[in-house]
């Protein structure tokens, strides 16, 4: 497993908090409340890419969805439910644990490895959907870890990437407010230093063959009490690419 590419302090960090994955009110509570806005912008994505109509009972039925960073599952058990063939990865085997016993629970059939996306075997088969949603901004090497996320994707495939822009505002409110002041997270769980504004990841991800690209904001609302999609990207963002049909492996 090629550890170096990832922060270890960061993967203690996340080894201590794994119990608490499913935790309403826990460390993970304001990942929970934008996973429907996460759903959301896939059906719609997915719908266009690939001809399903998200009204379904099952849009994403046929399709094979790789969910890089998986955790503790908290997105690849609603992707199951929309009828995908799910394969989450993570890391640390602590989180793979937590998110089998969930899901076996919860009576959905999903495939977890204990992996790294640059570890996967060269023989699995591609994926319809590559998801990689709020895992940028803990990987060192970013080119190299979108490059492998890449690789694993059909011709003609779709990725997403969520995650924080790096401005002023997104240290004051992504880390300041969050870890600090609301406590929404615990202290150490981001690094502004590692987050990426939305136009070096389009650049690296068009390097990559990733076209057709779409991009979204999301923000919160006080007044709302919740999370909605903005027009400003000044904090967080939802990003959407396409592969390149006939393309060889990325690199």
């Amino acid at each position: 497993m090629k550890i170096h590419k990832y922060d270890i302090d960061e993967l203690n960090h996340f080894k201590a908090l794994s119990p608490h994955w499913w935790e309403p009110q826990g460390p993970f509570e304001q990942l929970h409340a934008i996973t429907p806005l996460r759903m959301a912008y896939l059906k719609e994505k997915i719908g266009i890419q690939f001809r399903h109509v998200e009204t379904a009972l099952h849009p994403f039925q046929g399709l094979r969805v790789l969910d890089v960073g998986c955790g503790g599952g908290i997105l690849s058990e609603p992707l199951a439910r929309l009828g995908a063939d799910v394969t989450g990865i993570d890391l640390l085997q602590e989180n793979i644990d937590i998110a089998q016993a969930h899901a076996e629970g919860m009576g959905l059939s999903i495939t977890y490895l204990s992996s790294g996306v640059e570890d996967l075997s060269p023989n699995m088969p591609l994926f319809d959907v590559v998801v990689a949603s709020e895992i940028i901004e803990h990987v060192t090497d970013q080119q190299d870890f979108l490059r492998a996320c890449v690789a694993r994707l059909k011709p003609g495939g779709g990725m997403m990437v969520t995650t924080f822009n790096k401005t002023l505002k997104s240290y004051l409110l992504g880390v300041l407010a969050v870890e600090y002041v609301l406590k929404w997270a615990p202290r150490g769980t981001h690094s502004w230093d590692k987050f990426i504004s939305p136009q070096n990841l389009s650049r690296m991800l068009t390097s990559l063959g990733l076209g057709n690209q779409d991009m979204t904001g999301l923000a919160y609302s006080p007044l709302r009490g919740g999370w909605g999609f903005s027009s400003s990207t000044a904090i967080n963002y939802f990003l959407w690419g396409v592969r390149s049909r006939g393309l060889g492996t990325a690199s």
